[in-house]
């Protein structure tokens, strides 16, 4: 399916209000890590019935610290937020993100 770019928190709620799951990648655009971490999440984000988001932490800081706060989730980079029924149910950061990973703990 497709991988959407998210800017605002106000995004993230409405979709968080129509949708029973969600998976939230927050990515860096200068780390290596990030980068490896996003070439598994579009891997992955390509099998999905549903879209897929991510937000870039440079661009989007304030949106970034805020998904943290709301969530109560220590803010990495990269990370992928799972929600459920809006609340994170699992989380996970830097190289644990993979094809596998996302694979065996999402199932949306």
């Amino acid at each position: 399916m497709t991988l959407i770019k998210l800017t605002s928190f106000q995004e993230l709620d409405q979709l968080l209000q129509e949708r029973n799951s969600l998976i939230l990648l927050k990515n860096s655009i200068t780390c290596p890590i990030s980068h490896e971490a996003l070439k598994e999440y579009n891997k992955f984000a390509t099998e999905q019935e549903e879209s897929v988001y991510y937000l870039n932490v440079q661009e989007e800081r304030a949106f970034s610290n805020e998904v943290a706060e709301k969530f109560a989730i220590k803010h990495e980079s990269p990370q992928v937020l799972l929600f459920k029924n809006k609340n994170v149910i699992w989380h996970t950061s830097h190289w644990n993100i993979t094809y596998k990973n996302l694979k065996e703990n999402t199932n949306t």
